[in-house]
């Protein structure tokens, strides 16, 4: 069975999310609502098929590798990878900062996640779309250059 929580804020990620499960692999979803969020599940023998780097225990205390019919997939496609990251461990904010007493405020993306490997996979999608990021601690990622920012925007697009 392959599970995904979906917060309720962002409907049409759940949408997504369900028309994706459908397109792959699935012959019928089901909608769970649970407090504060939808659960999205799938029931099939295949999904851990398409989807190897799953498994039992955090997904920060194991290793998470693609499985090498993956790696071309996402190298064609870092801009869907890279959105699928973003929706589920990253934001963009309206970044303010003060400089010399003038008040300055840009956008940023931020993606946290405490898997090292997802991390690097994350930096890897960034690097294919020639996108600059920084690491502004050990679990998170930074994009705040404008034109990295526009980058982004073109293939991640808003939460809604």
């Amino acid at each position: 069975m392959l599970r995904i929580a979906c917060t309720a804020i962002y409907p049409n990620l759940t949408d997504a999310c369900e028309a994706a499960m459908l397109a792959v692999l699935a012959a019928r979803v089901q909608r769970i609502p649970k407090q504060g969020c939808i659960s999205i599940e799938s029931s099939g023998a295949h999904w851990p098929c398409l989807l190897p780097q799953h498994g039992p225990g955090k997904k920060h205390e194991r290793p998470i590798v693609l499985a090498d019919w993956q790696r071309p997939i996402l190298e064609n496609h870092p801009g869907d990878f890279l959105r699928g990251l973003f929706h589920s461990d990253g934001c963009r904010v309206a970044n303010r900062v003060t400089v010399r007493g003038r008040a300055y405020v840009y956008p940023r993306y931020m993606f946290v996640n405490e898997s090292a490997d997802i991390m690097r996979l994350c930096q890897w999608g960034l690097d294919l779309l020639g996108v600059d990021w920084r690491m502004n601690r050990r679990n998170s990622l930074s994009v705040a250059r404008r034109g990295a920012v526009a980058a982004l925007d073109r293939h991640v697009g808003p939460k809604s």
